[in-house]
C-alpha cells in the first residue's frame, strides 16, 4: 500500500504542486481546501498519475471538521504518514486601516489551521510512534515587512509553537518528526484573490520562484525529514538579516517594502477575495509572475534525490555508498550541487547550520534559468 500524505491548502498554488509531486513519488493524498470543485480537479490530476485522492472540503479553522477530516483519511486511505500543513489567507493592507475582525481571520486560518492540523495528525501519529508534520513557513516568519501585518504575525506564531512541539518529542522520545519548510516569494494565484487595500496590484517580493520549487522541498521534508529547509538564497539572506542587522532591515523595508509589494497596474476595488469565501474557478498551481520568476537563483531539489543518508548529514563516496555523516556538513553526494538552497545560521535560528537543501549539477546558464526551465510543467 502507498505512504498516505495530508495536504492543507491543497487545491491551488504550493498546496496544488505539493500534490502533484507526492502523487509522482507514490503517494496517495489527503486534500484539504475550502473549494470543493477545486479540489475535485486536484483529485483527478493524483488520478491521473496513479495514485489514490481523498477530497475533504472544510475549513482548517474549524478543529473539529479537522479531526473528523483525520479520522475518515485512516478509514479510507490507511494510516497517515505525513501531514503537510499548508493552507493560509492573507490581508495586504497598512495595520491603521486593518479590522479587527481581518486579523483574527488571519490568525485562525494561517496559524491556528496549522495547530488543528498539527493536532489531528499527533492523535494518530502518536500511538504509532511515527510519522512527519511538514510546516510550511515563510522568510516572513523570521522577517515581517511592511502591509503583511496579520500574515507575518502569524508565520512567526506557527515557528514559536513548531519549535515548542519539537522540543516536547525530543523529551517524550517519540519517533514522529516535525520539519519547517520556509519559501520564498513563490508564483501562486494568491495575489489575485487576497484581500488588499493597495492602490496597485499585489505581486511577492521579488524574487520570484516557481511552486514547483516549494511543492519538491515540502516532499523532500516528508521523505527525509530535517529540522528546518530554508529555501532560496532570498529566505537564507533574510533570516542572516534579521539575526544580526535587524535595524538596517527596518529602515530598508521602510523605504522599499511599499513598492516592492506593488506592480504598476491599478487594483481593481470590486474583486473577490478569499479571506471570508472561497474565489471560484480553477486557479491551478501557478500565478501571473511567469516572467519575472527568472531569479538567477538554483533554488531547487532534484527529481530523484539520492539514496541513503537523507537529511542526516551523510556523505556518499564516489560510488553512491555513504560515509561518516557529519551533521555540520549536510548531504553531499556525486553530481549533486550541496546548499542550492541556502544554509541556516548556527546554534540559532537554523540549528544545526547544515545547508538545507539539493539540486542538480547544471551549467551556469541553465542554472540561472532553472526556476523556469527546470520546474515548469
Amino acid at each position: 500500500m502507498s505512504r498516505v500524505v495530508v495536504v492543507t491548502g491543497a487545491s491551488a498554488g504550493v498546496g496544488r504542486a505539493a500534490v502533484r509531486a507526492f502523487a509522482r513519488n507514490g503517494w496517495g493524498v489527503a486534500l484539504i481546501a475550502r473549494d470543493p470543485d477545486r479540489l475535485q480537479a486536484t483529485a483527478l490530476e493524483v488520478e491521473d498519475i496513479g495514485q489514490r485522492a481523498l477530497v475533504l472540503p472544510l475549513d482548517v479553522a474549524d478543529a473539529d471538521a479537522v479531526e473528523s477530516a483525520a479520522r475518515r483519511i485512516e478509514t479510507e486511505l490507511g494510516p497517515i504518514d505525513a501531514w503537510v500543513n499548508n493552507a493560509m489567507v492573507s490581508v495586504s493592507s497598512p495595520i491603521r486601516e486593518m479590522q479587527a475582525d481581518e486579523f483574527r481571520r488571519v490568525t485562525e486560518v494561517t496559524y491556528l489551521g496549522y495547530v488543528h492540523g498539527t493536532l489531528a495528525a499527533l492523535q494518530h501519529m502518536l500511538p504509532r510512534d511515527r510519522g512527519v508534520i511538514v510546516q510550511v513557513g515563510s522568510a516572513l516568519a523570521y522577517r515581517a515587512i511592511p502591509l503583511q501585518a496579520a500574515y507575518c504575525a502569524a508565520k512567526h506564531a506557527v515557528e514559536g509553537f513548531t519549535e515548542s512541539l519539537r522540543t516536547e518529542l525530543i523529551h517524550d522520545g517519540s519517533g514522529v518528526e516535525v520539519a519547517t519548510v520556509h519559501l520564498p516569494a513563490v508564483n501562486t494565484p494568491q495575489f489575485d484573490w487576497v484581500k488588499s487595500r493597495l492602490p496597485n496590484r499585489a505581486q511577492p517580493v521579488p524574487p520570484i520562484f516557481q511552486p514547483e520549487v516549494a511543492a519538491r522541498a515540502i516532499v523532500h521534508a516528508a521523505e527525509h525529514p530535517r529540522r528546518e529547509l530554508l529555501v532560496g538564497r532570498s529566505t537564507t539572506l533574510a533570516v542572516w538579516a534579521n539575526r544580526f542587522v535587524p535595524g538596517i532591515l527596518d529602515w530598508y523595508l521602510g523605504r522599499t517594502g511599499y513598492r516592492s509589494q506593488q506592480t504598476s497596474e491599478p487594483e481593481d476595488p470590486n474583486r473577490l477575495a478569499n479571506l471570508w469565501e472561497p474565489v471560484p474557478g480553477d486557479q491551478a498551481a501557478h500565478g501571473r509572475f511567469e516572467r519575472p520568476c527568472h531569479g538567477g537563483q538554483p533554488a531547487t531539489v532534484g527529481d530523484h534525490p539520492p539514496h541513503g543518508g537523507h537529511g542526516r548529514g551523510a556523505r556518499a563516496g564516489r560510488r553512491g555508498r555513504p560515509r561518516a555523516a557529519n551533521p555540520a556538513v549536510g548531504a553531499k553526494w556525486p553530481r549533486i550541487h550541496r546548499a542550492t538552497w541556502g544554509t541556516a545560521p548556527k546554534g540559532g535560528l537554523g540549528g544545526s547550520g547544515a545547508p538545507v537543501g539539493i539540486g542538480r549539477r547544471r551549467s551556469t546558464s541553465q542554472r540561472r534559468m532553472s526556476n523556469c526551465n527546470y520546474c515548469r510543467e
